[in-house]
């Protein structure tokens, strides 16, 4: 259990009793556009990347959002603006990433299971790089490329069969994992796609894992790496671009992980000691640009206190914020408008018909019916993963600059989600 006098995520902060993002009271975006209610600071985005900034400052790189983490628009044309390319894990987010204005030779296409489909339109559109995950994908992707007279950008993406320390759902550095060429057909599998007449290898790939807070699994996952490209071009097939992927973790939970800029300078060292300095560098960051960015705002509906436990029911459920229902993932719940009564232990959950539909357990809140509570850190995978079970419609979302505050998603209604289904005649 944290500590209840733990710091506040950046921009963040009590002002007379109330819970203010940068310069806009939290209490007042929740009267005037109801809940559940996503909010986003701009400021603390841009912190967030300007630390990877500093720390790549003077190297040849770039950074790429993985967008999979929240891709809506407004979030995303903030990051593109500041200079951030973009990683994408499907045909859509492709179209989201060019619909933003980003350069098509600043998107990196990842994940396992790219169609033929999504494959011609990256190509077509002349994205910069395929993370291709397995062989048969190369093969694919050669196919394709040569029915379109092109040469696809081509980045093979090792499983250095390295722990993360992280949860097992968001691990994908080990051998267990369905994530990228094993190790020890690393070299192999380059000598095969620098043989392909529609290929052009340009880099090496690895991402251990999400919400990494410690710098051990990284320096092992970059030994890893660089063996594989002092043997990859040994063998004659030269690397342009090293891409260490992502997987910074934040702060949930009273949880230490390194700063950007203090992880990349230790990368580094590492890098410069084995005579890899010169090489580009790509990253993915995704959780540690907009997790601590953003929170949700949840109106408390009923308290219902029980024998064994109290529980305390809200608006937002687990189709807004499904991390705790997947990975029983800890979120802080704090009060926009103090109370001074005494606390007491509540188990925090939702309106949907699931047992599993919990935001938080054993949760000290001093609360009455009408109460507004802040989930804090969900700025990462919450409304990335919304849904509309229950036909619940997704949350509305607003971007906070300074005391302003931008509708950047409507609420979403019945209608809208009626929209693409059909009565019977």
């Amino acid at each position: 259990m944290p500590s209840p006098s733990m710091s506040l995520p950046p921009h963040l902060v009590y002002r007379d009793h109330q819970l203010v993002m940068e310069g806009v009271a939290l209490a007042s975006l929740a009267r005037t556009h109801g809940t559940p209610l996503f909010a986003y600071s701009k400021a603390a985005i841009l912190d967030a990347l300007a630390a990877y900034q500093r720390g790549l400052a003077g190297r040849p790189h770039l950074i790429c959002y993985a967008m999979k983490a929240n891709s809506s628009l407004a979030i995303l044309q903030v990051l593109v603006r500041a200079g951030c390319g973009l990683d994408i894990v499907s045909g859509g987010e492709l179209e989201r990433a060019l619909a933003v204005g980003c350069s098509p030779e600043k998107i990196i296409f990842s994940g396992v299971g790219k169609t033929r489909g999504e494959m011609r339109r990256a190509l077509q559109v002349g994205i910069g790089c395929f993370n291709v995950e397995s062989e048969a994908e190369l093969e694919v992707l050669d196919e394709v490329a040569r029915d379109m007279g092109l040469r696809a950008p081509v980045s093979i993406r090792v499983n250095p069969n390295v722990d993360a320390k992280t949860h097992p759902y968001i691990s994908t550095g080990l051998k267990g994992n369905k994530f990228g060429i094993a190790h020890e057909r690393v070299v192999q599998t380059y000598l095969r796609a620098a043989a392909c007449k529609g290929l052009r290898v340009a880099g090496i790939d690895c991402h251990i894992g999400s919400q990494i807070t410690e710098t051990g699994p990284y320096l092992d996952a970059m030994d890893r790496v660089l063996e594989l490209v002092d043997a990859i071009e040994a063998a004659g097939v030269p690397i342009e671009h090293i891409d260490f992927g992502g997987g910074l973790g934040i702060d949930y939970a009273g949880d230490t992980p390194p700063s950007a800029d203090a992880l990349w300078q230790q990368l580094l060292e590492r890098i410069d000691t084995r005579g890899h300095g010169h090489r580009k560098i790509c990253i993915e960051p995704g959780r540690s640009l907009i997790g601590n960015a953003g929170i949700c705002l949840t109106e408390v509906l009923y308290l219902k206190p029980g024998d064994q436990k109290n529980f305390l029911i809200v608006d937002a459920a687990m189709n807004d914020l499904p991390r705790p229902a997947m990975y029983e993932a800890y979120h802080r719940i704090v009060p926009v408008q103090p109370h001074d009564e005494p606390a007491l232990v509540w188990d925090v959950v939702g309106p949907v018909c699931e047992s599993g539909d919990w935001l938080g357990r054993d949760r000290n809140l001093a609360v009455k019916p009408g109460d507004l509570l802040a989930v804090l850190s969900a700025g990462a995978y919450c409304m990335s993963m919304a849904s509309n079970y229950n036909t619940r419609g997704r949350a509305m979302e607003v971007l906070v600059d300074g005391d302003k505050a931008l509708v950047i998603r409507h609420r979403e209604t019945a209608q809208d989600q009626f929209r693409m289904e059909r009565l019977l005649p």
